[in-house]
């Protein structure tokens, strides 16, 4: 991912259009299981659903162009999507990080012929909008993603070009979405109806505190106070791209992790089902809050054993449908957790994701160089400082002090050097380990492994 002042550079060979019954959706340079491709030719066939596979791109569009906190004008940006064999993903963030989006075209909403597996961009212009606006009926919908046969070009171009300003916050926000949503589970499914009378019930854009989902009968209430069961709500309105899809609903599945009474906002998944396709929503814990700075990711790039093992995890995916930490584990001769960190290494490249739906990762590639995650994360990048200094000093059996330049803080793993860590500093005082770990833990534990791998 390009830097905050540059930008992105999408490359295709026609823009893709509606015309008539037949969908082409360009696409852009990506990565199948056969190499690099300037423009790959995924699948051709029909959408057996034309309605509800329109409204939902459209709506996942939409979340693409959409900055939930301090709106504002946002420049298009196009969605990744990934050909796994039986489906085709599309995935895509809002401008600000905070949302988000995926659409899951599943077999039994596709009806052709898969050329080639992979992942790249596909160009979602203004007029295709428009047209996807007005689809309707139940009747197929012919399905070209890339061309079989690029375009001869002219003079006047027939290539078209996009440069779009892309932070590299967006590809950590795929990183840490990836290793939040990994912990979560179902905590509620509705029907058709209560979908409905949930969905179109939801305070509006003026609600902007963090607000509870809590079962009740067949459907949820909406309460300020966390208890046993709930689904965090943060932002409700973040929820509104679903509301164009509610005339497709089959149900509506919530999904986070479990929370007590006293509970801060925690991130959550809201998952609507359409026929043959899934519509997924992942809110950060608060509307202000990107994922990008959530920090989830810290701890398993905090060891080097990871980067190594990402390269090894990462020659054995084959961009199957679901990825299997337990077979890959075998397969590459690791242990489960080291397998996990790996994936998750390999998260921070774009390269992997994370299924709620079937509680399971899959393969994707992006073009971004994974040598970059150091520099994208400013804790990792200071903790490996100060371990390079010599500011960490074990005083004691669990427990560090770190010294950065003024008083040392103190880190304490509770229950000895393997216990989980806590820190003297303002950060982890603010946070409590909500937004991951601060760099002087992070030292700390780097320390700390060195130290257990020096004594092997």
């Amino acid at each position: 991912m390009a830097s905050s002042g540059t930008a992105q550079v999408y490359t295709y060979s026609r823009p893709s259009g509606l015309a008539g019954d037949v969908l082409g959706l360009s696409t852009s340079g990506g990565t199948t299981a056969a190499g690099p491709s300037a423009h790959p030719y995924f699948f051709s066939g029909l959408l057996t659903r034309a309605a509800p596979a329109a409204a939902a791109l459209l709506a996942l569009a939409d979340v693409a162009q959409t900055r939930y906190h301090q709106p504002r004008p946002t420049a298009f940006r196009d969605p990744v999507v990934t050909c796994n064999g039986d489906r085709l993903r599309l995935e895509s963030f809002s401008a600000c990080c905070g949302v988000y989006a995926r659409l899951d075209v599943l077999e039994q909403a596709l009806d052709g012929e898969v050329h080639e597996r992979g992942t790249t961009n596909v160009d979602v212009n203004g007029p295709l909008r428009e047209a996807l606006a007005r689809v309707g009926g139940d009747d197929p919908l012919h399905l070209a993603v890339g061309a079989e046969e690029l375009a001869v070009t002219t003079p006047d171009g027939a290539v078209v070009e996009k440069k779009v300003p892309l932070p590299e916050r967006w590809l950590r926000g795929f990183a840490e979405v990836q290793v939040i949503t990994s912990g979560f589970d179902p905590r509620a499914e509705l029907g058709a109806a209560e979908a409905v009378r949930f969905l179109r019930g939801l305070p509006g854009a003026r609600s902007r505190a963090a607000l509870w989902a809590v079962p009740a009968g067949r459907g949820l209430r909406v309460t300020s106070r966390p208890v046993p069961g709930a689904v965090c709500l943060p932002g409700p309105d973040r929820l509104r791209t679903m509301l164009p899809l509610l005339r497709f609903a089959r149900a509506l599945r919530a999904y986070g992790p479990a929370v007590r009474p006293g509970n801060g906002p925690v991130a959550s998944v809201w998952e609507l089902e359409l026929p043959g396709m899934r519509y997924v929503l992942a809110l950060s814990p608060e509307p202000h809050r990107g994922f990008s700075g959530e920090g989830a990711v810290l701890d398993a790039l905090a060891t080097d054993e990871a980067a190594d093992d990402a390269e090894l995890v990462g020659a054995l995916l084959s961009f199957e449908p679901r990825v299997e930490p337990d077979l890959i584990a075998g397969r590459a001769g690791l242990d489960l957790p080291r397998t996990r960190a790996a994936l998750t290494q390999l998260g921070t490249a774009g390269r992997v994701g994370y299924d709620t739906a079937e509680a399971g990762f899959f393969h994707r590639e992006l073009p971004y160089d994974a040598g970059r995650v150091l520099a994208m994360n400013p804790r990792l990048r200071n903790a490996r400082a100060l371990v390079d200094e010599g500011r960490v000093t074990f005083t004691g059996p669990g427990v560090a002090a770190v010294d950065t330049g003024g008083r040392p803080w103190q880190v304490r793993f509770a229950g000895g050097p393997e216990g989980t860590a806590s820190c003297t500093c303002p950060w982890w005082i603010d946070h409590r380990g909500g937004r991951g770990p601060c760099k002087h833990v992070l030292a700390a534990r780097m320390v700390r492994d060195a130290a257990k791998e020096t004594a092997r």
